[in-house]
């Protein structure tokens, strides 16, 4: 289905990879290009951040906007640039008092947040607004805005009694972070004061940015539908399920899909040896020698027929972390298993999982940090993935470890619940079982499950015939574009 050429705006506040903290960043590439595969014509619209601003070639000044921030008016710079791993222009709002700092977007180097964040994404996504009424008369006014999670929730919000405005879709990424501020800070940037009510982007005193774009926009989707139905609950609405309930009538919930140029080990040029649902065998295995290799000097058979397992991730409380952590010592007491963790979030969790690797030198593989490449080496390398998240709206990491032939062990939730089969008698039988399913969150349902998955790796056949039904699960961008093309035009 081709849509001609839709003007779709896409503003958010990263994209990889110019700039990626999760799962987020991954979206605003994969789905923007899915779209303007089918014809869809398409900017992006991005915060100049400094680390951004560095990986651009040609940039051109589109102009010049003048918005209100904090303390008065805040000067921004419009650049256009074109960017080798984007097929369509980037627009970038250049204000160096706002976004020119060092390191994450959204927090400073002892993982507070920066103080100013409200007004970075106020100024952010008043300039989004203008852009998309062509304030710089360009000649080019989208028929959809497409918002993403908190730090664009007031692009709505301000469009939304503008006259012949373009239609608002905010999808949202991640409840839990919900980008609250406080009335202080709503009154220093001017807002309006008609939005604060309970109606309007009040919440518990202060106001919310990701309530913002919930009540405004025309459309709100999230990015799985088991999440779109548990975050009208409380245990996963973080005091916004009344809301949500309320506007059930505008929420969809849209499986993200995943990047398959990038994420596929036929091709993947991150991979010692490339492999195929057909062929799986001779592949992994060289790819797990590689990833014991870089860990275990002198890796012997006997370690290469152990089970590995692998994570990688937030190290973080939704992540399951401490899960994690209560299991490992259980695992290596009662199995041969070894461990591989590639991941940074809360301090406490970095210190215990890199106590576990001096531990267990021989048998426990700790990189604090971020690495693409190892990311892609260890959903190749291990024979199981742990991915056991308390809520997980949608998730990533479990498609691709379904696409390298790594069956995951995931909870009952969210996009999880909505991708993998459990291996159960009847979906073994049946040959529909892709990975490892726990329905009662702690640590005794998961060992469980990774105690059934351990069994079945002993069980060649039956691990091969796990291993190609996850590879052959679709999970690429088509069916989404196809779903969020259908709403743009309804």
């Amino acid at each position: 289905m081709k849509c001609g050429a839709m003007k779709i705006l896409f503003v958010a506040s990263e994209a990889y990879p110019l700039v990626k903290t999760g799962g987020l960043g991954d979206v605003l590439n994969s789905l923007p290009h899915a779209l303007h595969g089918r014809g869809a014509d398409i900017r992006l619209v991005l915060p100049g951040y400094r680390d951004l601003l560095r990986q651009l070639g040609e940039v051109r000044i589109l102009g010049w906007l003048d918005v209100r921030g904090a303390e008065g008016t805040v000067g921004t710079r419009v650049l256009e640039t074109r960017h080798p791993d984007f097929d369509f222009p980037l627009w970038v709002v250049d204000c160096p008092a706002l976004y020119d700092r060092p390191g994450n977007p959204y927090l400073q180097a002892g993982g507070q947040d920066w103080p100013d964040n409200a007004e970075r994404f106020a100024v952010f996504a008043r300039v989004a607004a203008l852009l998309a009424q062509d304030a710089l008369e360009l000649g080019w006014q989208p028929a959809v805005v497409h918002t993403h999670d908190w730090q664009t929730g007031l692009v709505s919000a301000f469009l939304a009694d503008q006259p012949a405005r373009p239609k608002t879709v905010f999808t949202i990424h991640n409840l839990a972070y919900g980008g609250h501020f406080s009335h202080t800070d709503f009154v220093r940037l001017q807002l309006p004061s008609h939005w604060w009510t309970p109606e309007g982007v009040e919440f518990h005193g202060g106001f919310s940015m990701l309530k913002a774009g919930i009540v405004y926009a025309d459309a709100v989707t999230t990015v799985s539908p088991t999440y779109a139905a548990e975050i009208c609950t409380p245990a996963f609405g973080h005091g916004l399920d009344g809301l949500l309930l309320s506007r059930q009538h505008k929420l969809h919930g849209i499986l993200n899909g995943i990047d398959t140029r990038l994420w596929n080990p036929s091709t993947d040029a991150n991979l010692p040896a490339h492999y195929s649902a057909g062929r799986v065998q001779p592949g992994k295995r060289r790819n797990k020698q590689a990833l014991l290799d870089r860990f275990l000097p002198q890796a012997g058979e006997a370690a290469m027929r152990a089970p590995l397992l692998g994570l990688v991730g937030r190290l973080v409380e939704q992540k399951g972390i401490d899960w994690v952590l209560a299991a490992i010592p259980v695992l290596l007491a009662e199995s041969d298993a070894r461990f591989v963790l590639l991941g940074s979030g809360q301090p406490v969790y970095e210190q215990k999982l890199a106590r576990l690797a001096r531990q267990f030198p021989d048998r426990v593989f700790v990189v604090i940090g971020y690495d693409e490449a190892l990311a892609h080496q260890i959903e190749a390398g291990v024979d199981v993935f742990l991915m056991p998240s308390r809520f997980e709206p949608c998730g990533l990491n479990q498609m691709y470890s379904l696409r390298y032939g790594t069956p995951p062990v995931v909870f009952k939730t969210g996009g999880l619940a909505d991708t993998v089969v459990d291996a159960d008698a009847e979906a073994l039988a049946e040959g529909s079982a892709t990975g490892f399913v726990f329905d009662v969150p702690g640590v005794a349902a998961f060992l469980e499950a990774i105690r059934r998955a351990l069994d079945l790796y002993r069980q060649p056949a039956a691990w091969r015939r796990l291993q190609q039904a996850g590879m052959r699960q679709s999970f690429d961008w088509a069916d989404s574009a196809a779903h969020y093309l259908d709403l743009y035009s309804s």
